[in-house]
């Protein structure tokens, strides 16, 4: 475990801690403030970028398409962070772009709906949903028909409850529906815990390092309005007795993450499943800081580890 925090971090921590708690001002302004934060690293060209529409469980959804380059390609079907209430296309171009322009795989990154307005399980059925669509439309995104889901933090949550869900409608027999086929995940520091255990890195990075335990517990009040979700593993992956039989995944954790602990706790346990794990620990990171592209040196790193995994499942 590293004494403190990468310097190259400083700046970015400097910005935030000058910013309110969005738990003090509510979603709308902390949308605003979010959006403002994430505008401050720079965009990467692509071969090609667009906006676009899908299919999501209650209507269409806003989507943008990175191709990698000419001709068919595998695609990335990305959802961003932002604790289920904050975040969207524009805040997470950096990342899309350069995972689409490091891999060859095409990305697109689709706006699912947020909470409070739309609370569990409305995103992740937007997110499965979408999902679904893109892989019987592989067309919107110039898809060669290879498929993988990725995201960060809430985004990287839903990643997996869609992995799970597309492998449970693969296995009830009683259902016509065989689901999308879902080659790979990518996993940024997910939110995947059990609302029922205590992880230690929720304590000891519960404040000064970008995301903070009071901001996740506020998102977590926003996003599950109910008790009766607690025990659903769709909504936290480790409360599953099984996992085996899901995609292989590339799980990224940090160091001084609140979400740290379960991360890690999630890629051991889809190991001993027997699930193909590419984990890579950064002891010196924060969360987001795959996001802090061209500030923080590892954040390559991170978007190399990603590449590594897609490229094994092509």
């Amino acid at each position: 475990m590293a004494d403190e925090p990468h310097p190259q971090l400083q700046p970015i921590l400097d910005l935030v801690n000058e910013t309110p708690n969005f738990e003090d001002v509510g979603a709308e302004v902390a949308r605003e403030q979010f959006d403002a934060v994430a505008d401050f690293t720079p965009s990467h060209e692509v071969y090609d970028e667009y906006d676009t529409t899908v299919e999501g469980a209650d209507g269409e959804l806003d989507a943008r398409v990175y191709l990698a380059g000419e001709g068919e390609r595998p695609v990335l079907v990305y959802f961003h962070g932002g604790g289920f209430v904050v975040g969207g296309l524009d805040t997470h171009d950096n990342i899309c772009q350069k995972l689409a322009d490091e891999s060859g795989w095409n990305v697109i990154s689709v706006d699912y709906r947020l909470a409070p307005e739309h609370p569990f399980p409305a995103a992740l059925e937007d997110a499965y949903t979408a999902t679904e669509w893109v892989d019987e439309n592989p067309d919107v995104a110039n898809g060669d028909g290879t498929l993988a889901v990725g995201g960060d933090s809430a985004g990287a949550n839903l990643s997996a409850g869609v992995s799970l869900m597309a492998r449970d409608v693969e296995r009830e027999v009683t259902s016509d529906d065989v689901g999308p086929d879902i080659a790979h995940q990518v996993l940024y520091y997910p939110v995947c815990g059990s609302p029922f255990e205590e992880y230690p890195s929720r304590m000891e990075n519960a404040e000064g390092y970008f995301l903070e335990r009071e901001t996740m517990e506020w998102f977590q009040a926003q996003y599950v309005q109910s008790p009766v979700h607690n025990r659903n593993e769709y909504l936290a992956p480790l409360l599953a007795d099984d996992l085996s039989g899901l995609p292989s995944a590339t799980v990224v954790t940090a160091g001084f993450d609140p979400l740290r602990d379960e991360g890690i706790a999630y890629a051991e346990a889809l190991e001993d499943d027997g699930v193909e794990v590419f984990h890579a620990h950064y002891e010196s990171m924060i969360h987001g800081f795959a996001s802090f592209i061209g500030m923080v040196d590892a954040s390559e790193d991170a978007i190399r580890t990603a590449v590594s995994g897609l490229e094994a499942r092509q």
